[in-house]
């Protein structure tokens, strides 16, 4: 199947309600498992890809793997630039085949956001791609970008003027949602969602998502949070697999990498299966 528009497997995701599940992944093998955990269950997914993955990479060589990796993949993929604040940035991967984009401006003001917002949806729609948008910073940092302090909350007549006028795919709303582990159970405005979706007909995406619980994550997607990022978890269980891997190849004294990699894969897959279960896209493709 070919890669498949953002707007079109999040409205389909929004008029179902399930979530599309969008999994940051760091390197080939977290992009060949994702896409296998998602023909397994026969979901759709989005890859997302951070700035700094996009720059360790290079933009040519991330997309080529990319590019190979899912040429025969029979479910459909977007392929997404999370979270990036550089219009240079964003320039770059739309020309280099990215279909999807979040510029990240919220820390600019509002109107100036919704400026700049308004000329990278025209530009996107120029490449045959689509733009998420936000004008609340999630709080914590994620590869690099973010902050730790909470971003105020803007009125919902703002964040509605915001979608309406900038022509944004989907929003990002802040709705007490985190980056990173929470400290603590987090208390969500879950309202939110509910009256920006039925304010504006835009699917919402929802960050942040490592440590809901699978109620909070199925009570979101009812009120229309049809993208559902997971970063921190995919993070997680590659390096703590290959942590928990090498420590029993130190005792054993066998080093063996083909055997590291099925087993981070077999984590990487496992987690990914899980979530699309939790978030209703299994049997969706």
């Amino acid at each position: 199947m070919p890669v498949v528009s953002m707007k079109e497997t999040l409205d389909r995701a929004l008029a179902d309600r399930y979530g599309v599940p969008a999994f940051n992944i760091v390197n080939d093998l977290t992009i060949e498992a994702v896409l296998a955990a998602a023909v397994e269950e026969q979901s759709p997914v989005i890859l997302q890809t951070s700035v700094k993955t996009v720059r360790m990479y290079g933009r040519d060589q991330l997309f080529s793997i990319f590019e190979a990796l899912v040429r025969d993949v029979p479910v459909p993929v977007t392929l997404h630039l999370d979270h990036c604040p550089y219009r240079e940035v964003i320039s770059d991967c739309l020309e280099g085949g990215w279909n999807s984009v979040l510029f990240d401006a919220h820390e600019l003001d509002v109107a100036e956001n919704l400026r700049q917002t308004t000329e990278v949806v025209a530009q996107a729609r120029a490449h045959g791609a689509h733009v998420e948008g936000e004008i609340e910073g999630i709080q914590g940092v994620e590869d690099g970008i973010g902050s730790d302090d909470a971003s105020v909350q803007q009125s919902l007549e703002v964040a509605v003027d915001f979608i309406t006028r900038t022509g944004v795919d989907c929003f990002a709303p802040a709705i007490g949602n985190a980056h990173g582990q929470y400290k603590a159970a987090p208390v969500l405005d879950a309202q939110r969602v509910s009256d920006l979706v039925d304010a504006t007909g835009v699917p919402m995406a929802l960050h942040g998502g490592t440590g809901l619980s699978a109620d909070q994550f199925k009570d979101l997607i009812a009120r229309g949070c049809a993208k559902v990022n997971i970063s921190t978890a995919l993070k997680e269980v590659y390096m703590k697999s290959s942590l928990q891997f090498l420590q029993e190849a130190s005792a054993e004294d066998k080093w063996d990498p083909p055997s590291l990699f099925r087993h981070q894969r077999e984590a990487v897959v496992g987690m990914a299966r899980e979530h699309m279960q939790i978030f209703g896209s299994s049997g969706r493709a």
